[in-house]
């Protein structure tokens, strides 16, 4: 049986483009388990439902090595538990080596555990420097006057047409923030919070589009690699 894991680390986050590569992989929407929380204690429902149902020589696929856990130890333990104990396969869609149906020999195995350590260890301190950036960017934040937290109330219904006034220079912040019957500092908090988000929204995409332009040249590299070898006398 074939099997896709998702896991975002919160709830507003977007699953669809994990989604979109299992499905191409071919695996069925009904076998596909979505988590929505932080994998920091690996205390995820659906998580924990899948290992129960995964049985022997059952294929399953990730998108990425650290939808696995959040840190390198967590990552190497997941994947021992899968292929030693549960004794099934993984294909790792962002890492064609990481397939271990290719590794059934000493040696494959030996270069898939060398691997999985490096990208493992990679994944940690990136996440690391992650929460780096942002501590660094919430302090710079709050050092403009920035607050942080739930919003105590809602946006007035006026307010995105207040916005788009102000940025458009057709209202001054003062009269954008009165038009919404708000304090001119509680008006200005709310655009740097969306204007922060919409930085995050792009930055987030700009990423998707690096990483599927990567992944395409890693695809069209190693079919040039195939056609290269195929066509070398010397190989036949």
């Amino acid at each position: 049986m074939v099997y896709g894991y998702i896991r975002v680390s919160t709830r507003e986050q977007n699953e669809d483009r994990q989604r979109i590569a299992l499905r191409k992989a071919g695996i069925p929407e009904k076998n596909i388990f979505i988590d929505k929380q932080s994998g920091k204690d690996f205390d995820r429902p659906k998580y924990k439902k899948l290992l129960r149902r995964l049985k022997r020589d059952d294929l399953l696929y990730i998108k990425s090595i650290d939808r696995l856990g959040r840190d390198y130890e967590e990552v190497l333990e997941q994947w021992r538990l899968l292929t030693k104990d549960k004794n099934i396969d993984i294909v790792v869609l962002d890492m064609p080596l990481l397939d271990t149906r290719r590794g059934r020999d000493l040696m494959g195995a030996f270069l898939a555990d060398i691997v999985l350590q490096v990208l493992s260890f990679v994944a940690e301190n990136e996440r690391t420097n992650i929460r780096q950036r942002q501590a660094e960017g919430i302090a710079a934040a709050k050092a403009r006057g920035v607050q942080f937290g739930r919003d105590p109330r809602p946006l007035p219904e006026n307010f995105w047409t207040a916005y788009e006034a102000w940025k458009a220079k057709r209202m001054t912040i003062r009269e954008a923030a009165k038009a919404c019957g708000l304090p001119r500092s509680t008006f200005y908090d709310k655009v740097q919070k969306h204007e922060m988000q919409l930085r995050i929204q792009r930055e987030e995409r700009a990423k998707a589009l690096h990483e599927l332009r990567m992944q395409r040249e890693r695809e069209q590299q190693e079919q040039k690699e195939r056609e290269q070898k195929n066509g070398d006398p010397c190989c036949i």
